[in-house]
């Protein structure tokens, strides 16, 4: 079964496209070609402001919609392209869409008796229309009807993926937002948002120099980190939950940041980017030796696999492994998917399991009643 999935993440910085090959089993298949395109400035910039109310915004999100499905569509191209395949070669395409409000269960912006959503932006009709594909989208709803998170989504991916028999290792997502799935030694899985990932940095470093992100952490290791800051932004009453948990822009952003900020004023912009770093590596640290491994503890964690783009930021990957040591901390490159290619392919899995009618969601990650097929189809 050849599937496409297509991820846009919470860094807006583009859309990355797998196309994937799967046999019967369940397990991880095979990448077959990769495809990223770059987010539109205009796109971008209209998807951030969407993140939070504002005027017209219905007629808004809808044209956003229609927007990224047209993105994605050129992404799903660019992949037959590479591969000499047209859509009658592929049985599906999994789309995650661009999250732009997220409030599970426990949520603060909820109020007695409201239900609990979560938002992801995407023309899915139209996608359709545009690939001749099946397109299964939509893939966190059913997890938070049933009383779960609905994220994170990517363990059971990751289990199938990275799982080694008896040995207990962590995968580490650091996009905007970063995720860890703890595959613990006894064959259980554990998983839950961790806190800002780039998100912060992001910001933070296109506020001050232009440009959207600090390639390989360069800006961000000439600072130092300021301990009380650090302290304060640790403070945080989410990152003191346990158990599920889920977050987003709506709650990490850099009016967050800011009112922070405020109570730690004059400090050097470059200081501040070098503890967002050590924030992002002190919460994913913590959330992994913290974390539910069972009877054997974190003692028995034996390797750390890290995707997304802080896989690539050598200020990040530095940290960890300073902060993990002895625990090897490795990009999941060296384990057969390529850091920028997990969640993508991790919603062509999510695809391809519901086009056999398995569930996709592991309960003890996002809290949800039970098992559940995620995502609703799209003819082509």
């Amino acid at each position: 079964m050849r599937v496409i999935g297509l991820m846009s993440g919470t860094s807006l910085d583009g859309v990355d496209g797998v196309l994937a090959s799967f046999d019967e089993s369940g397990g991880a298949g095979r990448a077959l070609a990769h495809a990223h395109r770059p987010m539109p400035a205009a796109l971008r910039s209209e998807l951030l402001a969407l993140q939070t109310p504002g005027p017209d915004e219905l007629h808004r999100s809808q044209q956003a919609a229609a927007a990224l499905a047209d993105l994605y569509a050129d992404v799903v191209a660019d992949l037959l392209n590479a591969t000499g395949l047209t859509a009658k070669d592929v049985a599906a395409l999994g789309a995650h869409g661009q999250t732009v409000r997220h409030c599970p269960p426990g949520h603060p912006a909820l109020r007695d008796g409201e239900a609990p959503y979560t938002v992801q932006l995407l023309d899915a009709a139209r996608l359709a229309e545009r690939t001749g594909l099946p397109v299964v989208a939509d893939l966190r709803s059913r997890d938070v009807a049933a009383g779960g998170q609905g994220a994170p989504l990517v363990p059971a991916f990751h289990r199938a993926a990275f799982g080694v028999p008896a040995q207990a290792v962590a995968v580490v997502n650091i996009g905007g937002i970063a995720n860890a799935t703890l595959l613990r030694a006894d064959g259980q899985v554990r998983g839950f948002d961790t806190g800002p990932g780039n998100v912060l940095l992001d910001g933070w470093y296109q506020r001050h120099t232009g440009q959207p992100f600090d390639a390989d952490g360069a800006w961000g290791r000439q600072g130092a980190v300021d301990e009380a800051l650090l302290r304060a932004l640790l403070a945080d009453p989410w990152l003191q939950r346990r158990g599920a948990r889920s977050t987003g822009r709506d709650r990490y952003n850099l009016n967050w940041l800011d009112g922070i900020l405020a109570q730690h004023p004059q400090l050097a912009p470059v200081n501040v980017q070098a503890t967002l770093a050590a924030f992002t590596v002190e919460t994913v640290a913590r959330a992994l030796l913290d974390g539910d491994w069972g009877e054997a503890g974190p003692g028995s964690l034996q390797r750390v696999l890290v995707c997304g783009g802080g896989a690539r930021n050598r200020q990040l990957m530095n940290g960890l492994s300073e902060r993990l040591w002895p625990v090897p901390v490795e990009p999941t490159d060296l384990h057969g998917w390529p850091a920028e290619q997990v969640e993508a392919a991790a919603f062509a899995w999510l695809a391809a399991q519901h086009l056999r009618g398995h569930p996709g969601n592991v309960p003890e990650v996002t809290g949800a009643a039970g098992p559940r097929i995620l995502g609703a189809l799209y003819p082509a």
